[in-house]
């Protein structure tokens, strides 16, 4: 059950670590060692998305500065987080980075930003989210179990009996905080799957399924010099029709296709493999309709004129992994569904003062990553 809030959770890595990967030299580790920590960016762009005169939209408000607690950083309704709680997810993930790609990775940028704000806000989205949804479960009346509770209690003691005695005052924990957050954690995840427990469509194959294909393709189109796409003329429109058209011939007299599609084809991919709802209507279309090793007409689309051949009109593999991805689309269609309707009812305050001065930690004896390994040796299940 974990599993599937921890998917909820990643949201395929999301533009963070999308943008680390293009300017960073890829490393398989990662994936093993970062724990894919973004939220819902869409609560983030509510959180900053109003003035700190506490504008509303609807039901939602949200104000700046008001009336804080020493070391509180933000209240959503009823619900407080503090410094301590940032600093155990801050932390960890800083850690986490740090030991793959070492510190001279905080020099990065993301458009205007740094990595570390970047980071930062990624923090504060899941912290808000888990807050959130804390809420939400006790609008449900759902409550961890006895047995629940019990695993809380034992990972926080694992976890605050793993750190040194810089590290729990780096973070300014006790083992009650520790506490706090899994309890949180593992109701926001209960919560969850409560909701889309009901979800289990039926999902056939011919929604799911993945074909391969072979393509000819001559473009209709140049690009400038800022790399935008400019339109051939109605003349350079009627050459590529007429370099496509010869092509058809020539394949109709018999010759190999994949020899004229390495010889003639203007896009460097010249076998494709994609379901549904993944290509450009006229072209899929045709590619649904063909048989094993049968050859299109000449199809045409905005971009240029193509000829293609079908290679595999039901991969099996790739079409029961595409089942497993459309069924967790429905799953976040119907958390969300309910989740982004709450959200709005409830009043969110950020100490933007207090929130500006949370940085990164630089101690030498500050090495924690493990706060979200012990907890899915206990909730992994």
């Amino acid at each position: 059950m974990a599993r599937d809030f921890l998917r909820k959770m990643k949201k395929i890595i999301v533009e963070l670590i999308i943008d680390m990967f293009q300017k960073i030299k890829y490393n398989k580790k990662m994936k093993k060692r970062v724990l894919l920590v973004t939220f819902l960016i869409c609560f983030c762009a509510l959180l900053y998305g109003c003035e700190a005169s506490g504008e509303s939209d609807g039901n939602t408000k949200i104000v700046l500065t008001t009336g804080f607690a020493e070391n509180e950083v933000f209240r959503i309704g009823d619900s407080s987080c503090s410094l301590p709680e940032i600093m155990v997810y801050l932390t960890n993930m800083q850690n986490q980075y740090e030991s793959i790609y070492g510190q001279q990775i905080w020099g990065h940028k993301i458009g205007e930003e740094t990595l570390e704000a970047k980071v930062k806000d990624v923090v504060l989205a899941r912290l808000a989210q888990i807050k959130t949804m804390n809420l939400l479960a006790q609008q449900r009346n759902l409550a961890l179990s006895e047995q629940e509770e019990t695993q809380v209690i034992r990972a926080a003691q694992e976890y605050y009996g793993s750190l040194n005695d810089t590290e729990i005052a780096v973070m300014g924990i006790d083992e009650s905080v520790v506490e706090q957050l899994y309890r949180e954690y593992a109701l926001a995840n209960k919560v969850y799957n409560q909701i889309i427990e009901g979800t289990n469509p039926e999902i056939s194959d011919d929604e799911a399924r993945t074909v391969t294909v072979s393509q000819i393709f001559v473009k209709t189109y140049a690009l400038n010099g800022a790399g935008e796409k400019v339109p051939y003329t109605e003349e350079g429109r009627k050459a590529a029709f007429d370099k496509i058209k010869s092509i058809q011939k020539m394949l109709r007299e018999g010759e190999d296709f994949d020899e004229l599609a390495a010889r003639y084809s203007e896009n460097g991919q010249l076998t494709i493999s994609f379901r549904k709802g993944e290509m450009d209507p006229t072209y899929e279309e045709t590619a649904f309709e063909l048989g094993n090793e049968e050859v299109s007409k000449v199809i045409e689309t905005e971009d240029g004129y193509y000829i293609i051949k079908c290679i595999s009109t039901l991969d099996r593999e790739q079409t029961d992994r595409n089942k497993e991805k459309i069924m967790e689309q429905r799953k976040e269609e119907a958390f969300s569904a309910i989740y982004d309707e709450f959200v709005l009812t409830q009043i969110r305050n950020l100490n933007d003062e207090l929130w500006e001065q949370v940085q990164f930690v630089h101690e030498e004896k500050c090495t924690t990553t493990t706060f979200f390994d012990v907890y899915n040796r206990y909730f992994d299940n």
